[in-house]
């Protein structure tokens, strides 16, 4: 019964946050799924995070400061390549971990693959396709999403 109240209302919350009336309206229906967004992060209108049925809310780690553009689709969810070898067919997803670290920002409509890390303050170009970790304060673009440069912070 637990879990049936939690997908529902993870239905509800994300459908709440998909059509903001504010800007801060995103991200304070994602913390009501049970998502981990930390302090100052923002999340843009029409963003999607898959993770099954609202369950596996654990996987998702959003840290402060971290900005999130419109249409970003944010996925935990996968099928193992083996079943489809040993079935024919996929019977069940596994679910992995994705963070997002403390400063990063995530440019309109990129696409963020289960099982990646994006470093401290990294850049994801808008429209990239991330398949592998980002390291820290590194800029990646493209499809898939390849590095293009390095910041440099001078403080």
């Amino acid at each position: 019964m637990k879990q049936i109240l939690r997908k529902i209302r993870g239905k509800i919350c994300s459908t709440l946050a998909k059509y903001p009336v504010t800007h801060k309206w995103p991200t304070y229906w994602w913390r009501k799924c049970g998502y981990s967004i930390g302090k100052n992060a923002s999340i843009g209108p029409d963003c999607l995070i898959w993770a099954w049925h609202h369950l596996d809310t654990d996987n998702i780690i959003i840290e402060e400061d971290v900005s999130i553009g419109p249409r970003v689709m944010i996925i935990t969810r996968t099928h193992p390549i083996t079943q489809i070898e040993t079935y024919g067919k996929t019977k069940s997803s596994i679910g992995t971990k994705v963070e997002i670290k403390r400063g990063a920002w995530i440019g309109a409509g990129a696409i963020i693959l289960p099982n990646v890390t994006i470093g401290e303050r990294a850049v994801v170009g808008a429209g990239a396709v991330v398949t592998k970790d980002v390291p820290p304060y590194t800029v990646v673009a493209g499809v898939p999403a390849k590095e293009i440069k390095k910041l440099d912070l001078k403080r």
